[in-house]
């Protein structure tokens, strides 16, 4: 058994997941949204089993580092901190229905990974030789999965609130939470994932300090990193002192989602810095 093979079966658990999750939004039989849950429960156990099969065969290879050091790995592990985070808010909530705008961020991560990405296991260049790598990768990925949630959460608030009352007539919609609950869920994953991402800055001013010589050099990611921070501290701030809640709310969760995407994909892809080996 190898870690390629486990994660292209993680693809195809995601897959049948999302599926599942979109036949329970129109179904909405109960039965089809735990199997929908139980689903992406078993993808995660086996993606988690396929990160530790990398990691002991990058030690095989003689390189020995965690499968956290390139785009590929990278992207890989984004999955996986979104279904986490999804299983833990739908363990809390049992809202399930969120599975069908939560699920496919996760699928479309794995399929990409899988079929356009270079999967070779390499030697980390010396920038990367630290601990830090793991504290600021695991504390950035699972702020931007918890983003990741919150944007699925939104678009189903837009949807709900464009609906009005024909929500409430029967239908898809129908199926969805109240808009006050996805509201409250919205700002809820976004509290969760400000912290982190805080935490990440943190460490990985700490790991450049230690790697450059230098806590802060306006590369582009750091540069990024910290109008990502603004737009979440802007939402937060607006939610505690004036209130902002409903639309206006999701719609800068789901700014902030865009933003998020462009700080990891877009300037590893498109831009050049410190942080090009990323790709």
């Amino acid at each position: 058994m190898t870690s390629s093979l486990l994660f292209n079966v993680t693809t195809i658990a995601y897959l049948v997941s999302m599926l599942v999750f979109f036949a329970f939004l129109a179904s909405r039989v109960e039965k089809l949204g735990t199997l929908g849950s139980l689903t992406a429960l078993a993808g995660l156990v086996l993606q988690t089993g396929a990160i530790g099969l990398r990691w002991r065969e990058s030690y095989q290879m003689g390189v020995g580092h965690a499968p956290l050091s390139n785009l590929y790995e990278s992207v890989v592990f984004f999955s996986w901190t979104i279904v986490l985070i999804y299983l833990l808010l739908d363990l809390r909530y049992r809202y399930r229905v969120i599975g069908a705008f939560v699920m496919p961020f996760a699928l479309l991560g794995m399929t990409w990974a899988q079929l356009a990405l270079q999967s070779g296991i390499e030697p980390l260049v010396p920038a990367l030789q630290s601990n830090w790598l793991l504290y600021h990768v695991v504390t950035c990925f699972l702020g931007y999965a918890a983003f990741a949630v919150a944007c699925g959460i939104s678009i189903m608030y837009l949807v709900r609130d464009a609906a009005g009352e024909a929500a409430a007539g029967g239908g898809v919609l129908a199926s969805f939470p109240p808009v006050k609950v996805l509201d409250d869920l919205n700002y809820r994953a976004i509290m969760v994932g400000f912290p982190l991402l805080t935490l990440g800055i943190v460490t990985g001013a700490a790991w450049a300090n230690y790697a450059w010589g230098t806590y802060w050099s306006w590369d582009p990611k750091e540069t990024w990193s910290l109008i990502v921070w603004f737009v979440y501290a802007a939402f937060l701030h607006a939610r505690i002192t004036r209130g902002w809640v409903g639309r206006r709310a999701a719609w800068l969760s789901v700014v902030g989602f865009a933003a998020t995407i462009f700080c990891y994909l877009g300037v590893n892809l498109f831009l050049s810095g410190l942080h090009s080996y990323g790709r």
